[in-house]
């Protein structure tokens, strides 16, 4: 196998989606998305969940703290 060129794709691959990804998210003003997938590499998948699935979202970036504290938060047994 020719690694530099599985590399060169997978670099590609990952660039395409992340300058989209990115570019939504500025346009949208989606901050806490901007950071974090610009910090965040997970070779396009995050990138392509945010641009098909999340940025569909009213979420700005307190709001998308607010979501996730909600989603995340461990219920409470009683």
């Amino acid at each position: 196998m020719n690694q530099p060129l599985v590399l060169t794709v997978l670099f590609g691959w990952t660039i395409f989606w992340k300058g989209r990804a990115l570019w939504e998210s500025a346009q949208q003003k989606h901050l806490t998305w901007f950071i974090i997938l610009l910090v965040v590499n997970t070779m396009g998948l995050l990138e392509i969940a945010y641009i098909f699935y999340f940025n569909r979202w009213d979420m700005g970036s307190s709001k998308l703290l607010v979501f996730l504290e909600k989603k995340f938060k461990p219920s409470k047994k009683t």
